[in-house]
């Protein structure tokens, strides 16, 4: 079933909402099976191995820029704006897994998280400790809209008409 229109899924489908598939994750995080304990100790060992393999990458321009010989006060920016950008990047990559960022912010921050974006490697290592990176926020939303489901769904016993009037 839909969870958008209502609409019959696949023979086989729970009727109600379906609950969005995380990355690296699919479905795994509703019920905690499929290899979920698994794929979190793998998304936390590939991002810590992404952040460090990013990091040497870093270390290596830096070195460049040591011998070209550009001075200190480019090199001293460089690293600045790389730590402030990882920085930002971390924030606004964990909030991201509480709340559905905004589009169009999302949109505006993209260069700034390019730059970055070890700190959104962080983010997720960190979060992947704990759970699926973006399960809490995941879970939230599909409990609420089952419970709505479960609430549209069910009916009234008995007969309307017979109910009693509440004197007042």
């Amino acid at each position: 079933m839909s969870a958008e229109n209502g609409t019959a899924g696949p023979p086989g489908t729970p009727a109600g909402p379906q609950p969005e598939p995380i990355r690296f994750f699919g479905t795994t995080w509703v019920d905690h099976t499929g290899g979920y304990a698994a794929r979190r100790a793998g998304v936390a060992v590939g991002s810590l191995a992404a952040s460090a393999a990013a990091c040497f990458v870093l270390r290596i321009a830096y070195q460049g820029l040591q011998i070209a010989d550009v001075g200190s006060f480019v090199t001293l920016l460089m690293t600045v704006m790389f730590a402030i950008c990882s920085a930002l990047a971390f924030r606004h990559t964990w909030s991201a897994f509480t709340t559905r960022p905004d589009p169009e912010r999302q949109a505006s921050l993209r260069g700034l998280l390019a730059i970055g974006f070890i700190g959104s490697l962080v983010a997720y290592f960190f979060r992947s400790l704990t759970e699926a990176p973006g399960e809490k926020l995941h879970r939230a939303e599909y409990d609420t809209a089952r419970a709505e489901y479960e609430k549209r769904t069910t009916r009234r016993s008995g007969n309307p008409s017979k109910k009693r009037r509440r004197s007042t």
